[in-house]
């Protein structure tokens, strides 16, 4: 008889439901949410629009998306603040430039600038502006890096809520799984018992395999032979229904014989009825003539 297979310890569910305790206690310490990590920027865009008097009036401004934000709307978000702030440092520059230009023109004395010193400065501006460009690249990269790890730490943090689902049916599907191997046992057992004359029924792997094996060589066989045989089958049905034919033809004959028998015991038993009465008649004849002889009767 097989060995039944080492039973789980009872233990195993309450370990799991402890891990999905502890797992529980951790995610709600540690929850990371779109919520809590926008707190800074609402926060300080409700502080700025609480002090700022003239703020301005926009569907962004309005919006109620600061109250349930989400991806889509802290992108649109980045992408009218990215907008707005272009829009101002133009403005700003436009009026520092008018504002020097006209201070430069109105001064005592005026400024008057040199050839030399408009070629220093752009000269300075053009180191300045690659090197704000460069900062502008290792921004560029870093938000990029960023934004890549935030949405690979959002896609972890999700399959780690799903797998904590997962363990929290764990132990029901645990004593589930307890309860159909103690059935499946008790099945074997009874199986075990009912089918103890029949030894091939408690083969290990590797005999049964070679059972089926066997067993599965004399199946094929028997296909060969039942293909030669519905091969063979038309040939036998025309010769089954030839002897038919004949049948029917000797059937008919010996019907046929049966009723000429018949009729012929007939005509011999009449033929055998008129020879009796003729000798009987013949035997009557001699009685009486004998009888008058020994009577002296005249006839």
């Amino acid at each position: 008889m097989a060995r039944s297979p080492t039973k789980t310890q009872p233990s195993d569910a309450q370990r799991v439901a402890k891990v999905l305790r502890d797992l529980r206690s951790a995610s709600a310490s540690h929850e990371m949410t779109i919520l809590r990590l926008s707190e800074p920027i609402s926060s300080a865009l409700q502080t700025a629009s609480t002090s700022d008097t003239n703020a301005r009036t926009s569907d962004i401004s309005n919006n109620s998306a600061l109250d349930a934000p989400t991806p889509a709307s802290l992108e649109a978000d980045l992408a009218h603040y990215q907008e707005l702030f272009a829009k101002l440092r133009f403005s700003y520059v436009e009026q520092v430039t008018k504002e020097k230009f006209i201070r430069a023109i109105v001064g005592d004395p005026p400024l008057i600038v040199t050839p030399q010193e408009n070629a220093d400065l752009e000269a300075s501006n053009t180191e300045a502006k690659a090197a704000l460009k460069a900062l502008k690249t290792s921004v560029a990269e870093l938000a990029s890096t960023l934004e890549s790890r935030a949405r690979d730490l959002a896609e972890r943090h999700e399959r780690v809520e799903r797998e904590t689902a997962l363990l929290h049916d764990l132990p029901e599907r645990v004593a589930a799984a307890e309860s159909a191997i103690a059935r499946l046992r008790a099945e074997q057992q009874q199986d075990q018992q009912q089918h103890a004359g029949q030894p091939e029924l408690n083969l290990p792997l590797g005999k049964t395999q070679a059972l089926v094996e066997k067993r599965a060589i004399e199946t094929a066989e028997l296909d060969r032979q039942l293909e030669q045989l519905e091969a063979l089958a038309p040939r036998k049905r025309k010769e089954r229904e030839r002897l038919q034919a004949e049948l029917t033809q000797l059937e008919a004959k010996r019907v046929h014989s049966a009723a000429a028998a018949r009729e012929a015991k007939r005509r011999k038993e009449d033929a055998q009825g008129e020879d009796d009465l003729e000798a009987r008649g013949r035997w009557y004849r001699a009685t009486e003539q004998v009888l008058t002889q020994v009577l002296d009767i005249q006839g």
